[in-house]
């Protein structure tokens, strides 16, 4: 056993040696000498199983953990262009890989593999290669090199001869695939396009066009279209477009983006004083996350409605978690179930459901401010300040003090100047939104006094959630941030360093159908200018390759 134990470490740092070669290679992979690597995004958890749920199976378990992401310009998916792998992650990966090739070359799935080997106790490099070439270009989503091929056939070869054990040796080719920067990256590669632009490749069109779309990698058609180069015509790259939009797959893509843009990732941390609020559970913090999933789909996708609309819908829906949590008798059967609010409840779209509610308030009492500075952030597109070190919030946080409500302290507070034009700016958002306490509870009252709904931005008067809902619905920051927000998440870059002119085609073709977002999508990666890419210097592929 020792001699194998040394036998695979040999093997997995020549994995690692193998893998550096490949990325060295890649350039050549693509397009010829001239194509140059502009984009490295590093594969997030779900795209992870998506891609290898698609390529292997469904029944194939991905058992390890991620490192996490962060959050640039208010979305996580700027990030994977920033973010590298650490030697922890590096070896969170490989144990990722090598327990995914132990699955597949596992004998209950071995028929799923498109050769049998001459031998189960020997080396069959033939068959080898055949296995590597198939599941490789599923992986690297484009098809390998002639060396890439080589490199693990070899080290399929050396470990089957060693424990004469064919399906042994090909496991470790396998790992050296999953393991390898062109499978845990999404590596974008332009060529040039003429008069010193460039523009990507066919198989990066087809890759962001994926992820975007059904937030996986590509499927047969679409990398068949890119080898034969359909998505460089406008009429080919419509046909993909308009299949992958018509697919039931879309939904999976449109979560994606709204988990991401939506910033619902924030309930792996939300908590609530279990004193105070005895009621909220874990159960609800999932409900709540779905609720609102389930109630921008139904809008976006199922009803092709106007996204303005998000602003001030009362349709939802609702489980039996999230009926005690509003407060409402759940007489239905079923897990889930569509449910309007009344005109009465003070409701108005995702602004008022658990989940922003929740999300964004101290876990013992709400928070104004929070509250509008997530709304200017998610929704209007302008960040907040952080506030200076030394500001003194002690008359916020005075709950027991002469100043009853949450609305008197934050003016007291705001009277501050070094305070003031923030607050001025996102108080106004928060307080219209105190008719519900920090679980999403409807309520009238704070410390024996009449809450006061009412507010005022720039100059537009209004009362509650109802009429905050209707301000955004009508101010076009708000769809002007959906559609910045959307172009930023497909290409992995910063939003506020995205400028209008970027998206302005499909903001138009946006506001035009009424805001229905397949005609951003569509108008948005249908634009000429959608796959251009600046001119890249002559270190990018060296250093994309390191």
């Amino acid at each position: 056993m020792g001699r194998i134990r040394n036998l695979v470490i040999s093997l997995l740092s020549l994995t690692a040696s193998a893998s550096g070669a490949m990325a060295a290679d890649i350039t050549q992979a693509r397009s010829g000498a001239d194509s140059k690597i502009v984009s490295m995004r590093r594969l997030t958890e779900v795209e992870y199983r998506n891609s290898i749920a698609d390529i292997f199976g469904t029944e194939i378990e991905v058992r390890g953990a991620f490192e996490p992401a962060i959050r640039i310009g208010g979305l996580q998916a700027a990030s994977t262009s920033v973010l590298s792998v650490t030697p922890v992650g590096f070896e969170a990966f490989t144990k990722l890989a090598d327990s995914i090739a132990i699955q597949v070359t596992e004998e209950k799935y071995r028929t799923k593999l498109p050769c049998v080997p001459k031998s189960a106790k020997e080396p069959d490099d033939a068959c080898t290669a055949q296995v590597l070439s198939h599941y490789g270009r599923m992986l690297y989503r484009r098809l390998l090199t002639e060396n890439e091929i080589k490199s693990a056939v070899s080290l399929s070869q050396g470990l089957a001869e060693a424990q004469n054990d064919f399906y042994a040796g090909l496991r470790y080719g396998l790992a050296s695939l999953l393991q390898a920067p062109d499978f845990v990256f999404r590596m974008e590669t332009a060529v040039p396009a003429g008069n010193k632009q460039w523009a990507l490749d066919s198989y990066s069109r087809a890759m962001r066009l994926s992820y975007l779309m059904w937030d996986s990698t590509p499927d047969a058609e679409l990398l068949q279209a890119a080898e034969k180069g359909d998505l460089n015509t406008a009429a080919g790259l419509e046909k993909q477009v308009d299949r992958l939009m018509s697919s039931p797959r879309l939904e999976i893509g449109m979560r994606a983006f709204f988990n991401d843009s939506l910033e619902l990732d924030n309930f792996d941390t939300v908590s609530k004083d279990g004193i105070l609020y005895p009621k909220w559970s874990s159960g609800i913090a999932a409900s709540a996350k779905e609720e609102t999933l389930r109630t921008v789909i139904d809008l976006a996708l199922h009803g092709n409605g106007d996204m303005r609309d998000l602003m001030t819908t009362r349709k939802t829906f609702i489980n039996r978690n999230l009926a005690a949590d509003y407060q409402l008798p759940f007489q239905f059967e079923g897990e889930w179930m569509p449910y309007e609010f009344r005109p009465d409840s003070g409701r108005s779209g995702v602004l008022t459901q658990a989940s922003m509610l929740a999300m964004f308030s101290h876990p013992g009492r709400s928070s104004p401010t929070k509250r509008g500075v997530a709304v200017m952030e998610i929704f209007l597109c302008e960040p907040t300040p952080a506030p200076p070190a030394n500001v003194d919030f002690s008359a916020v946080n005075d709950t027991s003090g002469p100043l009853k409500t949450v609305r008197e302290r934050l003016m007291a507070h705001a009277n501050n100047s070094t305070c003031s034009s923030c607050h001025n700016h996102s108080d106004p958002i928060g307080l219209s939104l105190e008719g519900f306490d920090t679980i999403g509870q409807r309520r009238t009252m704070e410390n024996g006094q009449l809450i006061d709904l009412t507010a005022t931005i720039k100059g537009k008067h209004f009362v509650g959630a109802a009429g905050l809902g209707q301000v955004l619905h009508d101010d076009p920051k708000y769809t002007a941030c959906l559609a910045r927000k959307i172009y930023a998440f497909s290409r992995g870059v910063n939003s506020e360093d995205v400028p209008a002119s970027a998206f302005k085609t499909a903001h138009q073709a946006f506001a035009d159908s009424g805001f229905r977002i397949r005609s951003l999508l569509k108008s948005m990666v249908e634009d000429k200018d959608y796959f251009s890419v600046p001119a890249p210097s002559p270190e990018t592929t060296t250093s994309a390759a390191k």
